[in-house]
């Protein structure tokens, strides 16, 4: 360049665009209905973009309203999941098998989509404890071996064998936490209120199983600690700490709610009286351990009682889990 030429105009600087909201820990939650929105506002609170995905086109005005992204799509029809690969690298599985077949297509769907790119970095998925099937009232922890004798538990046993045999393959952190009774006060038909109302018999003592409950809200903490602190691969009693029959769950609350008891009867007498769907819940009996869920996610239940958590609701709001501790990854 002649030294008289007047040098190149230094180019303007750009400075780049914020990426905070691409930055930012993003969870996907699979079937968002009461627990996975409890989940998605302990999420928010801790600045985290939550997505979920729904079925329903009239629902997605409720999640926007909460601050959550919703996605259109149905894990009855594959097809429509597509945008769900890659798009989160923390999945809350919540959506329920189908009503039929011993086959849980759902679930089916949803780890294939999410092998058409990079896996996600943690899945964890509700189940239920109906897996282990009737253990005549005895203590029952992660250890012992599946024994579904319903329907609907063959198909969580389906989801969770195929879940387990994705992870292993794909690397991924998997927890599958085995929830039974999930009552609250604001969660829709959460308490016994209703039955006792309609005076609804239960068992004889002589007839009577152990029973046992958590907390929408407890569950939904479990969940995210789940997500971000289990080991891989790890099965989790999510419970409180009550051990009730069922005759006498719905004596106590009954009296917590100012109610008559209900009246006892046979379990002969019950076949007669009540539904298919009762009598399988009274013919399964076990008591769970939940050391598990304290020691190795250091769970703080809210309400480790039933009752104190029925009673609670009559005066105050269920506290929904602000203010505890949750292992967010930086």
């Amino acid at each position: 360049m002649p030294t008289n030429a007047k040098p190149y105009p230094r180019p303007p600087r750009i400075r780049p665009q914020p990426l905070a909201p691409f930055r930012r820990l993003r969870v996907l939650i699979v079937g968002c209905g009461d627990v996975g929105q409890r989940c998605a506002r302990l999420l928010l609170d801790r600045g985290v973009r939550v997505l979920a995905l729904t079925s329903n086109p009239q629902s997605q005005a409720v999640l926007q309203a909460q601050g959550i992204t919703p996605l259109l799509g149905n894990l009855d029809a594959p097809a429509s999941l597509r945008r769900l690969a890659g798009l989160a690298p923390y999945v809350l599985h919540l959506a329920p098998p189908p009503g039929h077949g011993p086959h849980d297509t759902r679930t089916r769907a949803l780890l294939q989509t999410l092998s058409q790119t990079s896996a996600p970095r943690a899945l964890a998925y509700v189940s239920t404890t109906g897996v282990y099937g009737d253990c005549a009232g005895a203590w029952v922890d992660e250890t012992r071996p599946v024994a579904p004798s319903t329907a609907r538990a063959q198909r969580r046993v389906d989801a969770e064998t195929r879940l387990q045999r994705w992870a292993k393959h794909r690397r991924v952190r998997l927890s599958v936490l085995r929830a039974p009774g999930i009552y609250a006060p604001n969660r829709p038909h959460g308490t016994p209120q209703e039955r006792l109302r309609n005076n609804l018999p239960i068992l004889a003592a002589a007839d009577d199983v152990f029973t046992n409950h958590i907390h929408a809200d407890d569950l939904a903490l479990a969940c995210l600690l789940a997500l971000f602190r289990a080991r891989p691969l790890r099965a989790m009693n999510v419970c409180d700490d009550r051990q009730l029959r069922m005759g006498d769950y719905f004596e106590q609350a009954a009296d917590v709610y100012g109610l008559p008891r209900p009246p006892r009867i046979s379990r002969s007498q019950a076949q007669e009286q009540l539904s298919p769907l009762s009598l399988s819940f009274m013919s399964e009996s076990r008591r769970l351990s939940n050391r598990r869920l304290k020691t190795e996610l250091r769970m703080r239940l809210r309400w480790p009682d039933v009752l104190q958590g029925l009673a609670a609701g009559l005066g105050q709001a269920a506290d929904q889990g602000r203010g505890r501790t949750l292992p967010l990854p930086s």
